[in-house]
């Protein structure tokens, strides 16, 4: 038998009569408070989370996981060669948590044509490396076979590359390195591919890692570094521990000492920026639970003293005050459940309509992503209605006391 005090709190919910009908657009915006304040929640975190992992996913992609480079080349498109061969990637390979590992080398140089000049970094790769990202990300021609026994002289330039310097797939460009003396290569382009990550896509072409090596004069073994994909993002700095234990400080053939960094050591800006998101989404969260708590703190006062005749007999008939404010209570759960009902529609009505026709879009030169991006988190998601639902009960725990301020005398005589 449904309890008398959820049955009167259903019939209040669901009545239509009034005198003046106040409670009525109290009660719609008490709704619309509750509908908006977790929209905005659910559309903030899914932007958040879904930006936050595909700039990561897209720094991960441009480099790795971990890198494995000679500790005297920090910080410099100049690299000092540190030994990488099958012995040292059988290590590395052989360490727990780590998916993958690929070698590659650089080296700084310039770019002419008939008309205008660019600095760049061409990088050389080899057969293992995982090309997946930079397939997604191929806007023209084909990607080149990379070998590091084997000189293709095919690269591949970047859209921004190509267009300050008016060049196309097929077109043969003259790269120049200065040391001693000055070095060129004549490279042609296979393929373009964009980014929208300004700090590549300005600098780097892509060649095999014999060229690279042959132009830097390198001895048999040596590259600039080693990229370790690891299999859980979440266990990064367990890997990297693990790889500094059986490989860093220590010594190659040739002098070069080992030094381990992880992807958000060597870009530590963007990852402050990153964490710097986590912060507006509180605030966001927080504001938007107080605007909607608010909302039905003042909707839930104007029904009780909408209802004070209805008290008023309540406590005449022997209610106590505890059960008048549990009608009052599971009314606001009827209403915060509705209005999250309708917050839910729209906020995921928003997040899909933006990741199937990306209506919203970004300048990547400043966001590295050239629209918004959303992603779902079922668990979160669901965290968050919890919490909307218990926050908000919680607000309307201690207005509702207002009960207790009510004479059954003088409230049934209440106009």
């Amino acid at each position: 038998m449904m309890d008398w005090r959820l049955f009167v709190a259903r019939r209040i919910y669901q009545s239509n009569e009034g005198g003046r009908e106040v409670s009525k657009p109290a009660v719609r915006i008490a709704m619309s408070g509750i509908a908006i304040g977790l929209a905005v929640m659910i559309v903030a975190v899914a932007v958040v989370i879904g930006f936050k992992h595909q700039v990561r996913d897209k720094v991960v992609g441009l480099g790795s996981d971990i890198t494995v480079t000679n500790f005297d080349s920090q910080q410099s498109y100049q690299t000092i060669p540190v030994v990488a061969n099958d012995s040292v990637l059988r290590l590395l390979s052989a360490v727990k948590g780590v998916k993958h590992v690929q070698r590659y080398s650089t080296k700084p140089g310039m770019i002419m044509t008939d008309d205008n000049f660019l600095g760049m970094v061409l990088k050389g790769v080899s057969h293992e490396y995982d090309l997946s990202f930079l397939k997604a990300h191929l806007l023209e021609g084909e990607m080149p076979v990379f070998s590091d026994t084997v000189a293709s002289n095919r690269v591949l330039v970047s859209r921004t590359i190509a267009d300050k310097l008016h060049l196309k797939t097929g077109d043969k460009i003259y790269t120049y390195y200065i040391e001693d003396n000055v070095r060129a290569r004549r490279l042609t382009i296979a393929g373009i591919y964009q980014t929208h990550f300004t700090a590549y896509d300005d600098l780097f072409l892509i060649t095999d890692l014999y060229t690279v090596n042959r132009l830097n004069s390198w001895q048999p073994g040596q590259v600039s570094g080693v990229e370790l994909a690891v299999d859980d993002y979440s266990m990064l700095e367990a890997v990297k521990e693990e790889v500094r234990f059986v490989l860093d400080m220590q010594t190659d053939a040739y002098g070069g000492v080992y030094y381990t960094q992880t992807v958000e050591e060597s870009n530590p800006q963007i990852f402050a920026w990153l964490d710097l998101l986590d912060m507006n989404v509180w605030v966001i969260l927080i504001l938007m639970t107080g605007v909607a708590g608010f909302t039905m703190i003042s909707g839930l006062l104007i029904i009780i003293l909408e209802r004070t005749n209805m008290i008023g007999v309540l406590k005449a008939l022997g209610a106590d005050n505890l059960s008048i404010r549990r009608i009052f209570l599971s009314f606001s759960v009827f209403l915060i459940g509705r209005g999250m009902l309708w917050g839910n529609i729209i906020g995921l009505a928003l997040c899909f309509v933006q990741s199937q026709f990306h209506i919203f879009r970004l300048d990547p030169a400043t966001y590295y992503v050239d629209r918004v991006p959303v992603e779902f988190n079922v668990w979160i998601y669901l965290l968050l209605n919890l919490c909307t639902l218990l926050v908000s009960v919680l607000m309307l725990v201690g207005p509702s006391y207002l009960v207790t301020r009510i004479h059954p005398a003088k409230s049934i005589r209440f106009e």
